[in-house]
């Protein structure tokens, strides 16, 4: 039987304050070197010794500074201070603008490249921490950031934007995200995560600029992303937009059909907002194909035609939100109870309510994954913490 939306709204709430929030309040903060601990293994196992993420900093800030301007907590205040204050004094590079890749467990530059997915996720927070607070020097930051983007990495003859550089803006051999990427100088997952700070952005500086900058990216998803014939989106391309994959990845797929909206309706345009509802609607069912009898979305589709049926715990995420905006503004009935099905999906097998926080996934063959991290370089209170907001405000 398919809960209540009431229901369905106590439970996420529950899970962001009780479970989520507070694993990160109390197990990750790094009292005596400033910021946050690197990483906590899937044992629940604090490693001292781990790298600290730009990554994982960007999207501290941007859950505490979100479920501050929600609830009015103090405490969340705090905890996305204390990443704001951080990110800018230590990831910040006043040198030559952006935000180094890493750091050491003490605070010294580690990896200095100029990776743009990890730019996207400081505006994303800066921003987020300007919209609840209205703080002046956080908002100026996230400003400058843009324009890094736009200075460095925009394709001003081909469009979209590149991946990496080194510190000084230069070219740079190996521009992956992570080594189970493809070494391609254009990929979604970074047109995506520059979306999603843009609009934010946008929210808090409505610039005309700007406001071209998002329209024009709206229009590389809708023109060079979206692949028409199979309704998902590419992965990875070429300096001239050449597709370099065959894999559908359904959790990017869902997650781009909310966030593409989103930022269509902050953009307030009519005509390509039309056409944005008629893609995403298109992209949301082609994701569907993922989801399992259960409720939960498996990974990715291989090139092979192979899939990997893990259950990771940002894909599930993304699926509740992706799910309920097709309810919300494309009126799909249906798509509520499948959003329903994957949070009782998520609630019963994702969430460690013994030790806090979600699991990283689950395996095949019903397990746990424990191997991977339970917090760390991007095992974040980002995709979870926004699930339960957006489930919030939705339901």
């Amino acid at each position: 039987m398919i809960m209540n939306p009431e229901t369905f709204r106590l439970e996420v709430e529950t899970n962001l304050h009780d479970n989520i929030l507070r694993f990160w309040r109390e197990r990750m903060v790094d009292l005596p070197r400033g910021g946050f601990l690197g990483r906590i293994d899937g044992h629940g196992m604090a490693d001292r010794t781990a790298p600290k993420g730009a990554i994982l900093c960007g999207r501290i800030l941007w859950a505490f500074s979100a479920a501050y301007r929600v609830t009015q907590r103090p405490e969340y205040l705090d905890m996305a201070t204390r990443a704001r204050n951080y990110l800018l004094e230590y990831f910040y590079d006043a040198s030559y603008g952006g935000v180094y890749w890493s750091l050491t467990p003490e605070g010294m530059p580690l990896d200095t490249k100029k990776q743009i997915y990890a730019l996207g996720f400081a505006i994303y927070g800066l921003s987020e921490y300007a919209r609840a607070t209205g703080d002046a020097e956080a908002l100026d930051h996230a400003r400058e950031l843009c324009r890094s983007i736009e200075k460095y990495s925009f394709d001003p003859q081909r469009n979209g934007y590149f991946e990496a550089f080194t510190r000084e803006w230069k070219e740079i051999g190996d521009v992956r995200l992570s080594d189970k990427d493809a070494n391609e100088r254009k990929t979604m997952n970074t047109h995506l995560h520059i979306l999603e700070p843009y609009t934010n952005l946008y929210r808090v500086w409505p610039d005309p600029w700007l406001r071209e900058r998002l329209c024009n990216l709206i229009g590389v998803f809708l023109d060079r992303i979206y692949d028409p014939a199979t309704r998902h989106l590419g992965l990875f391309f070429s300096e001239e937009w050449e597709r370099r994959d065959a894999e559908y990845s359904y959790g990017h797929d869902i997650e781009a059909s909310w966030l593409l909206l989103e930022a269509a309706q902050v953009v307030g345009d009519e005509p390509l907002t039309a056409r944005v509802m008629e893609v995403t609607r298109a992209i949301a069912t082609a994701a569907a194909e993922g989801i399992r009898s259960d409720g939960s979305m498996i990974y990715e589709r291989h090139a092979d035609g192979t899939l990997d049926e893990e259950r990771h715990w940002w894909v599930q995420a993304e699926n509740v939100v992706g799910q309920l905006w097709l309810w919300r503004y494309h009126g799909d009935t249906t798509a509520y109870d499948r959003a329903a099905a994957c949070w009782a999906y998520i609630r019963d097998r994702i969430v460690d309510k013994a030790g806090g926080e979600w699991w990283w996934g689950v395996l095949p063959d019903g397990s746990e994954d424990r191997a991977n991290d339970k917090a760390g370089f991007w095992k974040c209170p980002y995709h979870n913490s926004r699930m339960c907001l957006e489930a919030m405000e939705l339901l």
